[in-house]
């Protein structure tokens, strides 16, 4: 095995973006409740792994030529360019990739965060924008990034473990987050349900999804006071 790795070791870019990724995470989905501190830690703890891995030690190439023999010439921290033998075109198509899925998530994110603090300011029901066509768009982003970047871009053993896992979490959340909303609003809100799928809009409302999650749209800069 080379001595050298590529992207490895940069340990202050690693927690630079470790910083900043936490920071995006706990400011636009604040959790409130236990449950809500458990799903966002199992985050955390994919967001340190990820970053750890991508910037610092690359443990998963390590695992597996260790156990699995993939002691090759073109041997590179990034899964995939390792797995497919394409080197560093490998890595950059799964770059643009990842970054689109990661950028796309990160706008639903953050517009859906905007749209039902609106709501709630003016104590109604979130059901225009992004929550027109899913009912849980801070969720959806969440888990299209995650997917970009720990699957897609830069997968490893933890990431792609733990995604999984992070996806049931936030859906059993997400269930006893509507019974919350049901007990207030009742009927209006089952009626919204039947309507709206809960993560991913129908087949044909994907372009619609992408271009609501625009966060530089005009008109769409609120911030809590």
């Amino acid at each position: 095995m080379q001595d050298y790795i590529a992207h490895s070791g940069t340990w202050a870019l690693a927690l630079i973006m470790i910083v900043i990724a936490s920071w995006l995470l706990y400011r636009f989905l604040a959790p409130k409740s236990w449950r809500e501190w458990a799903s966002a830690g199992l985050v955390q703890a994919f967001i340190i792994a990820l970053y750890a891995e991508m910037y610092g030690f690359p443990l998963t190439i390590y695992l597996l030529v260790r156990f699995f023999g993939m002691d090759r010439i073109n041997l590179n921290a990034n899964l995939w360019s390792t797995l497919l033998g394409m080197g560093e075109t490998g890595m950059m198509i799964a770059m643009l990739l990842g970054y689109g899925l990661l950028f796309i998530g990160i706008g639903l994110f953050i517009q859906g965060w905007r749209e039902l603090y609106r709501a709630r300011k003016e104590n109604r029901l979130a059901t225009d924008g992004l929550y027109g066509l899913v009912r849980h768009p801070q969720y959806s982003g969440l888990f299209l990034a995650l997917f970009g970047e720990g699957v897609v871009h830069w997968p490893t053993v933890f990431s792609i473990t733990v995604f999984p896992l992070i996806v049931v979490a936030y859906v059993l959340l997400a269930r006893r987050e509507e019974k919350k909303v049901i007990a207030e609003f009742g009927d209006a809100y089952r009626a919204y349900r039947r309507q709206v799928p809960m993560f991913f809009p129908r087949a044909g409302q994907w372009k619609q999804l992408i271009a609501r999650s625009n966060i530089s749209e005009p008109g769409r800069h609120d911030r809590p006071g």
